[in-house]
């Protein structure tokens, strides 16, 4: 049960009723990092009874990725592709790289999303899961927001979970405002993780310095005794919470073996986060298969090696030196399939590049090259980008070689914030 979220479980708990019933319904649940969006989501799933679940979840290394969210919606229900007109199978399978043609129509590929999921909830009530909205690429972003705009009679729910005023394509539907906890209810969760008794006096003052933040009440006492949190956290403003969570996670990460920090870098730089994967690049660089059960009982991990919350990985990523992650790159290249997924393996050689490289040059431009075929336009984007920025500063034979790659993905390529999404709190 989640703790003074009970009128949001009851107006979902309506929404699930209504889409059950025939009447498609859309959500978005807004609020700043920690505020339990997430939470609220997994309880959705968990009392959505009788619904068909698809789920898929912004990633901020994906963000130039186009469709890469939508293709990870859709993923179960792509065995319905024969179902769709030819115009729309065709769009889609180009868009998700299961076919070659020509670049795939917007309006096409939106259109064969809003069958897609008609389709599949003709058997079962559908529910679409979209956490972390704030970071889906672009395509997915007006796809999504297409299909959530014309969904009519079927029974479908769509929720969506994002950071406040973060998705212009998300602008207009109807939102839900998730706030920090009421005091009783945040009075309560801050009992549950101090081990020792608190004065009313101090446990108010730190409930007003996280401002009901549920992630912050959970994480930042955490490891400490009494006496320290009397102390308080010293956060006045709450746009400094995310940060403060954060180094709250990097005190925790220093704390594990040097084993496991690598491979929690490891997955921190893995976009697709896929567990074999991960493994397969640990093995390369010599991590032992236990690695990853201390970052489990620390409560920073899944055992599916998921993080815990998207600031688990930012602080793991800040944390790491640039050769540190160069060496990473380097092994996730050399573990990904260059026929399957040769822009990701394009991607992570040129994150691991430390000069100019002509062969890594070409391979950037065949990658480019098979984007822009597919109308993957951004998706050939992130490699160019990644050759330039580690070649920032060679000489002027490398900044042409950067420049050429760069010309087949580039042209009307535009996305914008991606540059910035680095530095952006995760």
């Amino acid at each position: 049960m989640l703790l003074g979220r009970a009128s949001e479980r009851e107006a979902l708990g309506q929404l699930w009723g209504e889409a059950r019933g025939g009447q498609c319904r859309v959500l978005v649940l807004c609020g700043e990092p920690g505020v339990g969006k997430t939470a609220l989501l997994e309880d959705a799933v968990q009392t959505a009874s009788g619904f068909l679940v698809a789920r898929a979840s912004g990633v901020e290394a994906e963000m130039e990725l186009p469709f890469a969210a939508l293709q990870m919606l859709c993923a179960p229900m792509l065995d319905r592709l024969d179902h769709l007109p030819e115009p729309q199978r065709g769009a889609i399978g180009n868009a998700f790289g299961l076919s070659s043609g020509t670049a795939p129509e917007q309006l096409l590929v939106g259109l064969a999303v809003l069958s897609l999921l008609a389709d599949a909830a003709r058997e079962r009530p559908l529910l679409c899961v979209i956490d972390d909205a704030q970071w889906l690429d672009c395509a997915s972003a007006q796809a999504l927001a297409f299909v959530a705009r014309r969904l009519l009679a079927d029974p479908i729910a769509v929720l969506f979970a994002t950071r406040e005023r973060t998705r212009t394509e998300l602008t207009g539907l109807p939102e839900m405002s998730l706030q920090g906890l009421a005091d009783d209810a945040a009075r309560a969760l801050l009992s549950s993780v101090i081990a020792g008794p608190l004065d009313d006096r101090t446990r108010d003052r730190i409930v007003t310095e996280t401002h009901g933040n549920p992630l912050a009440l959970l994480e930042l006492p955490r490891g400490r005794t009494p006496a320290e949190v009397a102390l308080g956290f010293g956060v006045s403003d709450a746009t400094l919470l995310p940060g403060r969570i954060e180094d709250r996670y990097r005190q925790r990460i220093d704390g594990l073996p040097a084993e496991t920090q690598r491979l929690l870098l490891i997955a921190a730089l893995e976009p697709l986060g896929e567990p074999a994967r991960v493994r397969q690049a640990g093995r390369l660089l010599g991590i032992g298969t236990d690695a990853a059960q201390p970052a489990v009982v620390a409560g920073l991990l899944e055992t599916n090696l998921r993080f815990h919350h998207p600031l688990v990985r930012s602080a793991v990523y800040r944390a790491a030196t640039p050769e540190q992650r160069r060496r990473v790159h380097l092994a996730l290249a050399e573990v990904t399939d260059p026929d399957a997924d040769p822009e990701y393996r394009a991607w992570h050689r040129a994150q691991g590049a430390t000069g100019p490289d002509e062969d890594l040059a070409e391979e950037l431009e065949r990658s480019a090259g098979r984007a822009r075929h597919r109308g993957r336009l951004s998706r050939g984007c992130g490699p160019a980008r990644a050759f330039r920025g580690a070649d920032a500063g060679a000489t002027a034979q490398g900044g042409t070689v950067a420049a050429r790659c760069a010309r087949p993905a580039n042209r009307g390529c535009h996305q914008p914030g991606a540059g910035a999404a680095r530095r952006e709190p995760a």
